[in-house]
């Protein structure tokens, strides 16, 4: 394969990207400068908002520096705190298979701007975080614990890894792009959309979701394992897993190449290329 689209959530990422070059072309949507300030400016806000939800996702989860993690804040009987945690993962899970489907997008597209679409679905991400960090139900039964062990030290950092891949493999697709400022900006300032065209590069020639993979990490590494995240990990893998298979499904619509990519490269797990037979190894030269 000489060249392929960055895979994984590129998939939400390329139809955002459709959706801000249609912007321009659409003439149900006026372009005066002020609505073209205001989408600017729109998508700087959610994305200035995402930044300090997505760390404190990470000290939620860890349990690290934040006044309230998913092991302390409200109570409740294990039945109802089960079906609380449960519901308010379903609800993100739900949120981002269907807001990320490119038929929702299409109708979606005829209420929101196209240049806001990808910043609207960020703010509504972030939400629900906020309702999830707000509503859940601490389930502090642990499970193991190797805290003050070296053990321990190691698991952290194993969890910390997780999150510094999901971090960089944003950055491996459009970060920007991702989180709907790109769109809003260019859109801002009259600019032409460019279409994201990336090299399998890094992280994606050893596995083709390696966002998810990282997510897997963070959440299953840990050196406290309490009930309460053992719901979390659980039901967001669960989440992960399902909408993974969506995700697949629509990149290989999107892009002509994946097909050949997806029997070079595993899809969750990563396997490093092997150099007798080549898996991987020239995908994205």
């Amino acid at each position: 394969m000489t060249q392929t689209h960055l895979p994984g959530a590129s998939a939400r990422a390329s139809e955002s990207s459709k959706s801000a070059s249609a912007s321009s072309r659409s003439s149900s949507w006026t372009s005066s400068r002020s609505s073209r300030r205001a989408v600017g400016i729109y998508g700087t806000l959610v994305y200035a908002l995402f930044l300090p939800v997505f760390l404190y996702l990470i000290g939620w989860v860890g349990g690290w520096i934040v006044p309230r993690s998913l092991d302390t804040g409200l109570f409740a009987s294990i039945p109802v705190a089960l079906f609380i945690n449960v519901s308010l993962v379903a609800l993100f899970g739900a949120q981002h298979m269907i807001m990320a489907r490119p038929a929702f997008k299409r109708w979606w597209t005829k209420i929101v701007h196209p240049a806001a679409e990808r910043a609207t679905f960020v703010l509504i991400t972030c939400a629900i975080l906020c309702l999830m960090f707000w509503q859940w139900r601490a389930m502090p039964t642990v499970l193991w614990s190797f805290t003050g062990s070296w053990l321990g030290t190691l698991l952290t950092l194993v969890s910390l890894a997780g999150w510094a891949i999901v971090f960089v493999s944003t950055f491996l697709i459009d970060h920007f792009d991702l989180f709907g400022i790109k769109q809003a900006l260019f859109y801002a300032f009259d600019k032409p959309y460019p279409q994201n065209d990336f090299k399998v590069k890094a992280f994606y020639k050893v596995v083709r979701h390696p966002l998810y993979f990282g997510m897997f990490v963070a959440f299953w590494a840990a050196p406290q394992m309490t009930l309460g995240r053992l719901v979390f990990a659980g039901a967001m893998t669960t989440f992960v897993l399902i909408a993974v298979r969506l995700e697949e499904r629509d990149l290989k619509d999107l892009h002509s190449e994946y097909d050949e990519y997806s029997k070079e490269v595993p899809m969750l797990l990563p396997r490093w290329p092997s150099r007798e037979t080549g898996t991987g190894a020239n995908v994205g030269r």
